[in-house]
């Protein structure tokens, strides 16, 4: 990790992330009934379970509307859940109004154009491997993961080992 983004991740008090293509693949499967359905990843779950336990607030500002989203952020306990949003920064600037924190404390894991507001103004703004070029070319850092298949774990994982919080996280499975 550059000292830049283990300086960035240090003072991370809110990680948020977007849902399609970060915590999914960015595939959107629709059944005939007019339901659809996602894939998660657990490694990426319980990456934003560590997180949360290492006392980093967490949050899920996602564009689309799902009720598997409302019910993978209550399964992670993700605590500030924000769907049907477009203008993320919007909601962003509410949240952080609500908590009392500035942006400097946010890191924030997106992959596409709607994310890149927030990706440039917040303290550490990542990128998934699979996002758009153009906004892995405006992020702090670029995870190595796809979206949908370890990238949040990364991301999570960076802001532990950046607070001195991922070794105990990991230790307490030993």
């Amino acid at each position: 990790m550059s000292a830049d983004l283990q300086q960035r991740a240090r003072a991370v008090r809110l990680a948020v992330f977007d849902v399609d293509g970060v915590l999914t693949d960015g595939k959107l499967y629709f059944l005939p009934d007019g339901g659809e359905f996602k894939t998660f990843n657990t490694l990426d779950g319980h990456g934003i379970k560590m997180l949360i336990a290492s006392g980093v607030r967490t949050a899920i500002i996602s564009g689309r509307q799902s009720a598997v989203v409302e019910r993978r952020a209550q399964n992670l306990g993700i605590q500030h859940l924000y769907q049907g949003r477009e203008d993320k920064l919007v909601v962003l600037d509410q949240l952080l109004a609500e908590l009392g924190l500035g942006y400097e404390h946010v890191a924030y894991l997106g992959d596409d154009l709607p994310d890149l507001p927030v990706i440039r103004r917040v303290g550490l703004g990542m990128t998934v491997a699979s996002a758009d070029a153009f906004v892995r070319q405006h992020a702090h850092g670029v995870t190595a993961a796809r979206g949908g298949e370890g990238a949040a774990r990364e991301f999570c994982e960076l802001i532990l080992h950046a607070q001195g919080n991922l070794e105990a996280a990991q230790s307490a499975y030993l």
